[in-house]
């Protein structure tokens, strides 16, 4: 999986996260798009424990979130980052936002 902090001046960071295998692809549905841009979730390649660790290390800092795909999704759940209730889908693939 990937992860990317963004830090603007004082503004809350914004950690993006997605499955490795979905980087660079753009996904439609309808009026819909989900565009995992390389440029915006490029970061550092983590397994999941390390990813754990940095997903709660940023929700202590009132980050948002925003994460696409299974495994990212299965993740944010475990830690609770999410609930079932905020996923959604498009083209079968689970995406969530979580805005602070």
């Amino acid at each position: 999986m990937f992860i990317k902090i963004h830090r603007s001046g004082n503004i809350r960071p914004v950690v993006a996260i997605c499955d490795s295998d979905l980087l660079g692809k753009k996904f439609e549905e309808g009026k819909r798009q989900l565009d995992v841009r390389d440029s915006f979730y490029r970061g550092e390649e983590v397994n999941k424990e390390r990813l754990v660790e940095i997903m709660k290390r940023q929700l202590v800092e009132d980050a948002s979130f925003n994460i696409v795909g299974k495994e990212s999704i299965q993740t944010a759940l475990e830690c609770g980052i999410i609930t079932k209730q905020g996923i959604a889908k498009l083209k079968n693939i689970p995406f969530a936002l979580v805005l602070l």
